[in-house]
């Protein structure tokens, strides 16, 4: 489901297809791995998402807790407008910092 990819100091995580209620639990236990890790930034790519869920989205929010309790970086990347739409329904777009690529989310640490 998932394709982690090491680039830099940031791990990325590609879910691919549905984050849903299904999968939720095993995805989440994967983003808890890496955040209790030394990695100090996690960044999930949706590009690859087609469906989200309010599963989904639970796992997003806690990630982002566990991340800054542990005071690393957590972003998301790659929202299309079907899945941002929920994210603005929600209001999750304020809690979370969008960004659109990878390469966006690497510079916005550097300035």
């Amino acid at each position: 489901m998932q394709v982690l990819l090491s680039e830099s100091s940031t791990t990325v995580v590609q879910p691919a297809g549905a984050l849903n209620a299904s999968n939720a639990s095993a995805f989440q236990r994967q983003l808890a791995t890496l955040l209790t890790s030394d990695c100090p930034s996690v960044l999930v790519d949706l590009s690859q998402v087609e469906t989200l869920d309010s599963a989904g989205l639970m796992v997003l929010v806690s990630a982002q807790t566990a991340a800054q309790q542990r005071q690393k970086r957590f972003g998301i990347c790659g929202v299309s407008p079907s899945i941002r739409i929920i994210f603005e329904v929600t209001q999750l777009d304020r809690a979370f910092t969008l960004f659109n690529t990878q390469a966006e989310y690497e510079f916005s640490q550097l300035v």
